[in-house]
């Protein structure tokens, strides 16, 4: 009877033991790692307790101060994904974190807007309104099927980021309000899309360009 080679022995006791990890050349595709200390969630993490000095700044009435943390926070989330394509360091957690810190600085950005400029809000009460409704509205959905916010991180989504700049300097600087109009607009719609999104999915996914993704795209390898 033959001896086993020394080969067929390391194939046997690799077969042996199903909890050695396979090399990371070996791992098969699927869902990005469940880690947390990547460059992008650092910087997601700067852009959730950074978006609390925007309501530190405009109560100690520094309106210049709060425009210019405001550029520094969104160029945070501007390059916190791209960073997690070149630097390969993509998470589970990390759209999450993005969305957390997304949302924080937004509302941090309403409470010193409201502060600051009031009675310019006031006067657009209802697109403000349908803006906040919409995203509550796709929050609760999506939490309701999935058990979690949504975290699409849509193209319309990214254009957003794009018109609340310019509602920001249109606002500050005081040159017009309809920057603002159009960009409460386009979250409304954005809003609309991720609802229709998720009443597509049939489990939760993330980073979805939009809704057509969600209607071709298979779900994510486990």
């Amino acid at each position: 009877m033959p001896e086993p080679t020394a080969a067929s022995s390391a194939t046997a006791s690799t077969a042996a033991a199903p909890g050695i990890a396979r090399p990371p050349d070996k791992q098969p595709p699927g869902k990005p790692p469940a880690v947390w200390v990547t460059v992008p969630n650092a910087l997601c993490l700067v852009r959730f307790l950074g978006a609390f000095g925007l309501i530190a700044l405009a109560i100690l009435d520094r309106p210049m101060l709060v425009v210019a943390l405001f550029l520094f926070l969104t160029a945070t989330d501007w390059i916190d994904g791209k960073l997690a394509v070149w630097l390969d360091q993509r998470s589970r957690i990390g759209p999450k974190l993005d969305t957390l810190a997304d949302v924080t600085m937004y509302a941090c950005l309403l409470v010193a807007t409201i502060w600051m400029f009031g009675d310019v809000l006031w006067q657009e009460a209802v697109l403000l309104a349908l803006a906040l409704g919409s995203y509550v509205v796709s929050c609760l959905y999506a939490w309701g099927k999935f058990g979690s916010a949504p975290a699409y991180h849509t193209r319309a989504a990214k254009t957003c980021w794009f018109l609340m700049v310019a509602a920001v300097f249109g606002l500050f600087f005081e040159w017009s309000v309809w920057p603002l109009r159009i960009a409460l607009v386009g979250i409304v719609l954005t809003n609309i899309e991720a609802m229709l999104i998720t009443r597509s999915l049939k489990e939760p996914r993330t980073d979805i360009r939009w809704l057509g993704d969600a209607w071709r795209s298979p779900p994510p390898v486990d």
